[in-house]
């Protein structure tokens, strides 16, 4: 009979992980233990999706906001420092603003306008056109914010994260002056100082700074990139990826990503025979429409992945086919048509007019999303996703 099903992705429960638990162990017996209880068999070219924040947290990749402020203090020289462009968010960095306010005596917080990076926005886009402020120019006080668009609202979660980032801020000892604006350059005019908190703009923002004249400029991937006190650390993403623990303690984003996937697949290929691909994932880089949020508050989707996730989705697009070449075809013809057509199709589609249509975009950010979007982030428990025949095509 023919096969029904393509792809099917699966969340797998696990147990609670704790720091310097073996997280290949448990990941290996979660997916032998779901084979053997017959949800699925275990085939080549599956691919098992962990969780960063799980892996992070087996390997104890934490640190404090002591920690984070004493390294602020020992790059920036503790003073005022400018801090630009951060993502509004309770959970991503709220309690890194609170480290970076003990490694400074001031903080002038400049805030893009109306959204961050990332799509939270401060107020609805639309109220900009009642006003004559210019966001590609303007720089706002507070006062002038508030008198323009009223008190900040999240669409959400109903914060007001310009009040809420202020007394973050204070609260530490730190005096605190918030601005807006949308030109890095304008926070020059208040401190030659700053830490750039924009995730995938960064190195950009860090180029203009520097050419404008800034004497020190740090990015958040320069913060927390190397131990202090012995703290965890990341070599590569620093304070990117990270998320609130406790109320004094920041997970960071895991280490070794790449190591650790290349030895869960070896274990499963031990232990079943089976070529499963492995992939670490973050949040997934989609957009919601009606909310026009970003998701990808991460550095990347994916900080380590096997080889036969490298790539891009080669993949002819039915429908073109249906409405083009086999128009006049309906039926098992046009079935038989259509496989025939994949099966004959180029190694590499880039460029024809076949693919046109076809999601191009690298396939590790693909099945990422499609994890994170398995597993959510909340209480489902089901931190490893399996996924099959995301590699089929229609003549499998």
């Amino acid at each position: 009979m023919e096969r029904m099903i393509g792809t099917v992705s699966r969340g797998l429960r696990a147990p609670i992980v704790k720091t310097g638990d073996d997280l290949k162990a448990i990941a290996v017996d979660t997916v032998l233990k779901a084979a053997a209880a017959g949800e699925f068999e275990i085939r080549d070219r599956d691919v098992l999706a962990i969780t960063e924040s799980i892996l992070a947290r087996a390997q104890g990749n934490y640190c404090s906001i002591d920690d984070i402020g004493t390294d602020v203090r020992n790059k920036l020289g503790g003073e005022t420092i400018g801090v630009i462009f951060p993502i509004t968010s309770r959970n991503r960095f709220a309690i890194v603003l609170r480290g970076i306010a003990r490694g400074a005596k001031k903080i002038v917080l400049m805030l893009s306008y109306p959204s961050d990076e990332v799509g939270n926005p401060l107020f609805d886009v639309e109220l900009l056109y009642d006003t004559n402020i210019n966001p590609y120019s303007d720089v706002l006080t507070q006062e002038q914010f508030e008198a323009a668009f009223g008190k900040a609202s999240h669409p959400f979660t109903a914060m007001d994260y310009v009040t809420y980032y202020k007394e973050l801020i204070e609260n530490e000892g730190c005096e605190a002056e918030i601005i807006f604006a949308n030109n890095a350059v304008s926070i020059l005019k208040y401190t030659k100082n700053v830490l750039n908190c924009d995730i995938h703009t960064r190195r950009r923002t860090k180029k203009i700074l520097k050419r404008a004249g800034a004497e020190k400029v740090f990015s958040l991937d320069q913060i927390m990139d190397a131990p202090v006190n012995g703290s965890g650390y990341n070599s590569e993403y620093g304070l990117l990826g990270s998320n609130k623990s406790t109320e004094d303690t920041v997970k960071l984003f895991p280490m070794k990503a790449q190591e650790f996937v290349e030895s869960v697949q070896a274990e499963l290929i031990e232990k079943t025979g089976k070529q499963v691909e492995v992939m670490v994932y973050g949040d997934g880089a989609f957009k919601d429409p009606v909310g026009k949020i970003w998701e990808l508050a991460d550095p990347v989707v994916s900080p380590g992945y096997t080889s036969g996730l490298i790539g891009t989705p080669n993949e002819l697009k039915l429908k073109y086919l249906a409405d083009n070449q086999f128009a006049g075809l309906k039926g098992d013809e046009l079935r038989h048509a259509i496989r025939q057509s994949i099966i004959e199709k180029d190694a590499q589609l880039v460029g024809k007019m076949d693919s046109e249509g076809t999601t191009p975009r690298r396939l590790t950010d693909l099945i990422g999303s499609l994890s994170d979007l398995t597993s959510g982030s909340g209480d489902k428990g089901t931190p490893f996703v399996y996924i099959q025949g995301y590699f089929d095509n229609y003549t499998d």
